[in-house]
This record gives C-alpha cells, sequence and structure tokens, in this order.
C-alpha cells in the first residue's frame, strides 16, 4: 500500500531540485515526489510502499539539503 510523507526541506529552487533529482529517481521504492518552492516550508512529498520516513530524511540529507518530517494535518 502506497504511503505519502511530507518534509520541510531547503529545496528551493530549479537547481535544488536538479542536485536531489538523481538521488531520489534512484532509488526504486520511491514511486513519485515533488517539491512545493512555493511553500515556504519547501515541502517534499514522496510516495513509497516501502521505505520509511528516516529512509527517506537519509537519502535527501545524502544529497546535502537539510530535512525534517512534518506531522501529520
Amino acid at each position: 500500500m502506497d504511503q505519502e510523507y511530507k518534509f520541510k526541506t531547503n529545496i528551493n529552487c530549479g537547481g535544488c531540485i536538479k542536485a536531489v533529482s538523481s538521488f531520489l529517481n534512484e532509488e526504486a521504492d520511491i514511486q513519485s515526489w515533488e517539491v512545493d518552492t512555493d511553500n515556504p516550508d519547501k515541502v517534499l512529498t514522496v510516495k513509497t510502499n516501502t521505505l520509511s520516513p528516516h529512509k527517506i530524511m537519509t537519502i535527501v540529507g545524502d544529497a546535502g539539503f537539510d530535512i525534517e518530517e512534518l506531522a501529520e494535518i
């Protein structure tokens, strides 16, 4: 079953999205992802059916970005 996780990040421009893209796209267990750069929290939304939030945070951290999980609304 697909899970959707949301994270606050500092991915704030097209160049940042390009930099993190290869990290997220290489992870086969991520169905889709997007960054809302218009949101003040630069919200990254990731859909996966197997990865934990911690693993996603590790991937984005390895790409050089700050990330923290947002509480469910």
